[in-house]
C-alpha cells in the first residue's frame, strides 16, 4: 500500500496539472467565441425603410461572422445604378421598355442565384416560367414556318395519296432538334446583343475567366426571366409578343 501512495499523488497531481492547462484554455476559447458571436450581431441599427429591396442584403439574412477566411477572390462588380438597367431594358423591349416591369421586378429578372448567395433573390423562377414560353413560341413558329414534305415526298406503291392541309406543312419542322435553334448558345448570343451583361447580377466562380465560370447559360437564364416576369406582370400575350420579336425573330424566326 505504501508503494501504491506515491503514484496514486503522482496521477493526481498530473491530473490537476492537464485541469490548469486544458481546461482554462478550452473555456477561454469558447467564451471568446461566445464573445465574437456576441459583438458581431450587436451593430448599430440601420433603417431601411426608404430604400429599395434590391440594394440591400436583409440584417436577418446575415452571418454573424464570416465563413471564408483569408480569401483571395476578388469580389466582382455588378451594376447598381437604376439608369444603366433601365437602358437595358429600352435597348431589349424598344421605346418604354423601362416602364414595363416594376422595379422591384427589373432587378429581381437580372439577379443571379449566385449573386450575394441568393439573399436578395434571384430569378429562378421566373426563368422557369420563361423557358416555357419561348420553347412554346418557338415551335408554334417552326409549325408555322413552310414545310417541305411535299417536295420530298417519295411515290407510293399502290398509289395512295396522304392527306395533306396547309396547316400541317410545317409539322415535319418539328422533327429537327429545336436545341440548335434555341439552345443556350443562340440565346446568349441575343443577350449580348442588348448588353446584357453590363446589368447582369451574378458572381462568377472565376472572375477572370467569365466563359469557364458559365455566363453563357447565365445569359439565357437571364433571358428567360426577363420573360417569366414580364408574363407575370403583363400577362401572355405581351410575353409572347416580346418573345416572337425580341428573341426569336433576331434568330430568324418569322414574327
Amino acid at each position: 500500500m505504501a508503494s501504491m501512495l506515491p503514484t496514486r499523488a503522482a496521477r493526481t497531481i498530473a491530473c490537476s496539472a492537464c485541469r490548469t492547462i486544458v481546461c482554462p484554455s478550452t473555456i477561454g476559447s469558447a467564451s471568446l467565441l461566445r464573445r465574437g458571436l456576441s459583438t458581431s450581431t450587436e451593430q448599430t441599427p440601420v433603417d431601411y425603410a426608404d430604400k429599395p429591396r434590391w440594394s440591400y442584403t436583409p440584417p436577418l439574412a446575415k452571418a454573424p461572422f464570416s465563413l471564408r477566411l483569408n480569401t483571395k477572390r476578388r469580389e466582382y462588380p455588378v451594376n447598381a445604378d437604376p439608369k444603366v438597367l433601365d437602358e437595358f431594358y429600352i435597348r431589349m423591349l424598344g421605346n418604354d421598355g423601362d416602364k414595363l416591369l416594376s422595379d422591384e421586378t427589373k432587378w429581381l429578372a437580372v439577379t443571379h442565384k449566385s449573386f450575394d448567395q441568393g439573399r436578395r433573390g434571384f430569378n429562378d423562377r421566373l426563368a422557369f416560367l420563361g423557358r416555357r414560353i419561348v420553347e412554346l413560341q418557338a415551335s408554334l413558329a417552326m409549325v408555322q414556318s413552310p414545310g417541305s414534305a411535299a417536295s420530298t415526298a417519295t411515290p407510293d406503291a399502290f398509289d395512295r395519296v396522304p392527306f395533306t392541309h396547309p396547316a400541317l406543312d410545317g409539322l415535319e419542322n418539328l422533327t429537327r432538334n429545336k436545341n440548335f435553334l434555341v439552345g443556350k448558345a443562340q440565346i446568349a448570343e441575343v443577350a449580348q446583343k442588348y448588353e446584357l451583361q453590363k446589368v447582369l447580377r451574378w458572381s462568377p466562380r472565376k472572375p477572370n475567366n467569365l466563359a469557364s465560370s458559365g455566363i453563357e447559360l447565365v445569359l439565357a437564364h437571364t433571358m428567360y426571366a426577363i420573360v417569366g416576369a414580364i408574363s407575370l406582370e403583363k400577362g401572355g400575350l405581351v410575353a409572347n409578343k416580346v418573345t416572337r420579336e425580341r428573341i426569336l425573330e433576331p434568330l430568324g424566326f418569322k414574327a
